[in-house]
């Protein structure tokens, strides 16, 4: 059963990064499109203290608002339920997913543990491991690609 689950994470991460380089391969900018400069130390309102605690504790900083819309959009794909129009609560589940991922090298553990965090009103018991490995693949492009 544990060499299915891991195929399964492994076929989905294939699949999703297979997905994410042919649009980085196919996609030109327009010209007209505008590239946001991140916001710098002094126009961010979190204090650096916060800041380096919540990387301290593998906490990665909310995504910008692309990024944020292209991750709600992933899980929209793979089950509108995950969101389920809670668009805040989605995003910090996936934030706690990346802390728990920080220290947890484990495909089939993080599957499982995505499974037990992205739970809805009809999946109150998670999404399944299929479902939770695309979740896992959406949290872990999105939100914190280096864990």
């Amino acid at each position: 059963m544990r060499t299915h689950h891991t195929i399964t994470l492994l076929a989905a991460a294939g699949l999703l990064a297979l997905t994410g380089c042919s649009e980085a391969v196919t996609s030109e900018p327009k010209p007209d499109d505008k590239v946001a400069a991140p916001p710098s130390a002094s126009q961010s309102s979190i204090a650096p203290e916060a800041l380096s605690s919540a990387a301290a504790a593998g906490i990665p900083p909310s995504p910008a608002p692309e990024q944020r819309a292209i991750y709600l959009a992933a899980l929209n794909k793979i089950d509108p339920e995950i969101v389920n129009g809670k668009d805040d609560k989605a995003v910090s589940r996936g934030l706690s997913q990346c802390q728990s991922m920080k220290d947890e090298k484990d495909p089939t553990k993080r599957v499982e543990s995505t499974n037990r965090r992205f739970i809805g009103p009809n999946h109150p018991d998670g999404f399944g491991p299929t479902k939770a490995a695309f979740i896992l693949a959406a949290v872990q492009t999105n939100l914190c690609p280096t864990y």
